[in-house]
């Protein structure tokens, strides 16, 4: 299964580009996903990172080929 990463603000500064395309084996839960990003890219406070998926937020779905996740760093209000 392949899928798109969408990287956002510091996250992106971080990993050091803004999208990729990862071949990921199948039935990888969104969780394993976001656990394997922050590990491999040592990604600061993961806990705040939000996930979205087809430019939906909510996480509740499997990932499927040719998905877009994106991972998004905290937004502040204003």
């Amino acid at each position: 299964m392949k899928v798109n990463l969408k990287y956002f603000g510091m996250i992106a500064e971080s990993v050091g580009k803004t999208e990729e395309v990862l071949e990921l084996g199948e039935n990888i839960s969104l969780e394993e996903l976001k656990a394997r990003q922050v590990q491999k890219h040592n990604i600061a406070d993961p806990e705040s990172i939000q996930l979205a998926v087809n430019q939906d937020l909510n996480t509740e779905v499997e990932l499927k080929d040719d998905d877009e996740v994106a991972f998004l760093p905290p937004f502040a209000g204003g």
